[in-house]
């Protein structure tokens, strides 16, 4: 076999592969025993058609498959006599058969970047230190405290700030409801009945919560809010609202004293002394976790920091669209409106540009070592993950396999395990500086 490679700018190889007369042959007669073995021609009994005969019925067929284990096959061979460390085949083009029955066509293909790696045994990372104090143990409880707490009726004076109001409204803008001048907009932009609300400065609309302060409960009051000219929603931009208010009861937070008593409403059976050492004991498991995010996220930076090269632009450009669409996904998971995210098309599609770089790097960076370092996945590994994965979504190990196959997630999920296993090595080597303050932790991609 014969492999030309030509390269070109931004990390792209143009393959150029030749197969001699007698490999193409051989797997032409290969192809065609099979067919001959099973092939049901009028005539003849099954496997007893001449070979002419088949070659005649089935050519089309034969060249076909011919082609298809031909170049699949000799791809890979190229890349491998050439040490091509391919990330993406592009396109496979201009199969030509010889009259020679020789075979040559091109692909073209996206190749790793070529850099040196920075030396990234001992990295150095400061961690925080994962004792509890009695400071972080009151929090976590007053927290709970919190969640824990009751609404008690007030009916003896009006709304004050603090209380939470439960109310009905309905927004208009020059008499027509906001339901229609902004359709696609929150349902709590446009109104609402039993709506809750914690009346508090600069919460919820524009001074809508001071307006409402000193309402009894049953009385009806306009509220004007003025939407600012940069509000996200267009529709509403630099409008005047009214919204006709019906205050239907004013609710207290009332929190329950930190006692035994609490302590046995959250778990059966224990006194204080045991719910502070549950929260203890929860807090220093939480720390953990956070130096290991803090290991990881200073391992990436001095990566990022220590190694320079381009990345590939199709690759980028690619994985620039995967992360928008899971940005957007995200964003309309928690609820935000698509009229909301198209007037923040601009800042979604930069943020999706730079995660997409940040991931790519990682990986180029994570991959090169894990190559230097022998580092790989093993098939108990991955068969352990789509166990993981199958019970995750609660189907079978084989319909996940099976799903994983048709998607092409194996080499995605092999992946995946390879890049942590490395990142483990990695966290493994580190020179550890511990400090009494937390470590920046930067979200990992």
């Amino acid at each position: 076999m014969k492999v030309e490679v030509e390269t070109q700018p931004g990390s792209v190889s143009m393959l150029q592969i030749e197969l001699p007369p007698e490999e193409v042959s051989k797997e032409w007669d290969a192809i065609a025993n099979s067919f001959a073995r099973f092939a049901k021609i009028p005539g003849y009994r099954p496997g007893k058609a001449p070979r002419a005969v088949i070659e005649k019925r089935f050519r089309k067929e034969i060249h076909d498959e011919l082609t298809k284990k031909l170049v699949s096959r000799s791809y890979h061979d190229a890349i491998e006599q050439k040490q091509l460390r391919v990330v993406s085949l592009t396109n496979v083009e201009d199969v030509q058969f010889g009259d020679d029955k020789s075979m040559r066509f091109r692909a073209t293909v996206v190749t790793a970047p070529e850099f040196e790696l920075p030396e990234y045994r001992n990295i150095p990372v400061q961690l925080p230190d994962t004792r509890v104090s009695e400071a972080e143990v009151d929090a976590a409880l007053e927290r709970l405290r919190e969640q824990s707490a009751d609404f008690a009726d007030v009916s003896e004076r009006g709304l004050q700030m603090e209380d939470f109001a439960v109310f009905d409204f309905e927004g208009a803008i020059e008499g027509r409801p906001i339901s229609e001048i902004a359709p696609n907009a929150s349902k709590n932009l446009h109104g609402g009945k039993k709506f809750w609300l914690h009346v508090a400065p600069e919460n919820f609309l524009p001074r809508f919560c001071e307006q409402i302060v000193e309402m009894k409960r049953g009385e009806t009051r306009s509220v004007q809010v003025e939407f600012p000219a940069e509000f996200p929603v267009a529709e509403l931009a630099g409008k005047k609202a009214d919204y006709a208010v019906t205050l239907n009861e004013i609710k207290q937070k009332v929190l329950p004293a930190i006692d035994d008593a609490f302590a046995a409403r959250l778990a059966p059976g224990k006194t204080i002394a045991d719910l502070r050492h549950m929260i203890e004991h929860d807090l220093e498991h939480e720390k953990e976790h956070e130096i290991e995010r803090a290991k990881e996220s200073q391992i990436v930076k001095f990566l990022h920091e220590h190694t320079a090269f381009d990345l590939p632009l199709p690759l980028l450009k690619s994985e620039t669209r995967r992360a928008l669409n899971e940005l957007v996904h995200g964003n309309r998971a928690r609820g935000v409106p698509d009229d909301i995210l198209k007037g923040k098309e601009k800042e979604l599609v930069e943020g999706a540009g730079s995660l997409a770089a940040h991931r790519l790097k990682t990986n180029f960076i994570l991959s090169r070592i894990a190559e230097r370092e022998k580092i790989e996945v093993s098939r108990e590994e991955l068969d352990a993950r789509i166990r993981e994965e199958a019970a995750r979504y609660d189907i079978s190990v084989d319909k996940m396999r099976k799903e994983l196959q048709e998607h092409d997630g194996l080499n995605g999920l092999a992946e995946q395990l390879l890049l942590g296993k490395t990142l483990d090595f990695l966290k493994a080597n580190v020179s550890v500086e511990k400090t009494q303050e937390p470590a920046a932790v930067e979200e990992k991609s």
